[in-house]
């Protein structure tokens, strides 16, 4: 379900790219980015909910080193990109800052509060804001023509149908593949940025992955920049606002996930920022600091 959701989904955002003349790299950070965060913003509510605060944290923050470390490593590795300056320090800037902010507001008191996620929140009004914006100054006037009524029908029914396979597909991998961690008595804090993480990373995996084999990998990058984003500045503050109560972080999130998050989103936006591309070195650097994390946090 997942394999096949990225495929048609990939296919789907694609098309609305060039029927509509917005850069790819936008829709990517955008509508694509919405959608592959479904599973960590569903996880970690119905996490925050049961009072599962160490899954929700772990949840939210592990999918960001995850997509970072694991999966753009992939991308940039397997296809290194040229990418616009204008479109992409917007956007690295503000996942450095959010992810730094996230770092901030919970180191003092080890805890997510009403005022952290309202600034949080904030962050991600501006970045969708951000993102209309400049699709609106760049549209590309040469757009492809729509055929007929039956292609964009097509279309659509890939798009919506893509999310669900990707939806559904991680949702039943994270429940089976946590019933298994917790049988084999792991903790939760583990549990939330390891198999929960990474699994409810796999949309972003498939698309990544699907798009480098349409060498589409404007879309993939924007994707995994807008998600990661989407990641911080949305889904703890929901579960705050739901919860209404500030959400716990583990000493294990502030010493170890949160630094090493951090660490690996420095390494992917600073240098591409300097370089106006990705290099395969950022890609080795990235995967090498994501292992030797796993490794910490496993021993």
């Amino acid at each position: 379900m997942i394999i096949k959701g990225g495929d048609l989904f990939v296919d789907a955002a694609s098309w609305i790219a060039e029927v509509s003349g917005i850069p790819k790299f936008i829709i990517g950070a955008t509508i694509v980015s919405l959608a592959t965060t479904l599973p960590e913003l569903l996880v970690s509510v119905f996490a925050a909910v049961d009072n599962k605060t160490d899954i929700a944290i772990g949840n939210a923050v592990g999918s960001v080193t995850a997509n970072t470390g694991l999966i753009m490593a992939i991308s940039i590795i397997a296809m290194s990109a040229i990418i616009k300056r204008q479109s992409f320090a917007p956007k690295g800037i503000m996942l450095l800052a959010a992810v730094g902010a996230l770092c901030g507001f919970t180191f003092v008191n080890r805890e997510l509060n009403l005022f952290g996620s309202i600034c949080l929140f904030i962050f991600f009004i501006y970045f969708m804001y951000d993102n209309v914006k400049y699709a609106k100054e760049n549209i590309i006037e040469e757009k492809t023509k729509i055929k007929n009524k039956q292609e964009v029908v097509t279309n659509i029914l890939k798009f919506i149908g893509g999310t669900v396979g990707i939806v559904v597909g991680a949702d039943l991998l994270v429940d089976n593949g946590s019933a298994l961690a917790t049988i084999m008595h792991v903790p939760e804090s583990i549990i939330g940025v390891t198999i929960i993480a990474i699994g409810t990373s796999l949309p972003e995996l498939v698309t990544t992955i699907t798009a480098i084999s349409k060498k589409q990998s404007s879309l993939s990058i924007g994707n995994i920049i807008g998600a990661n984003i989407i990641d911080t500045t949305l889904i703890l503050p929901i579960c705050s606002f739901i919860t209404r109560a500030p959400v716990p972080v583990s000493q294990q999130s502030i010493a170890l996930d949160l630094p090493a998050c951090l660490i690996i989103s420095s390494v992917a936006v600073i240098p591409t920022l300097i370089f106006s591309k990705f290099s395969r070195w950022q890609g080795i650097l990235m995967m090498i600091l994501y292992i030797s994390y796993l490794v910490i946090l496993i021993a």
